[in-house]
């Protein structure tokens, strides 16, 4: 599969990865990172669908 094709999280998934790999991010800081992320972005997907 091309990515120019691909669904948008997968091209998102490997802006992210290409990212954190170019700025030698070292592993357990990137998963701590995104696991913030993560945390945030479902806080913001339940206040939107509880209004």
């Amino acid at each position: 599969m091309s990515l120019e094709n691909a669904p948008e999280e997968v091209k998102l998934a490997v802006d992210l990865i290409m990212l954190l790999e170019q700025h030698e991010i070292p592993t357990e800081t990137a998963l701590a990172a995104l696991e913030i992320v993560r945390q945030d972005f479902l806080r913001k997907r339940e206040e939107n669908t509880s209004r």
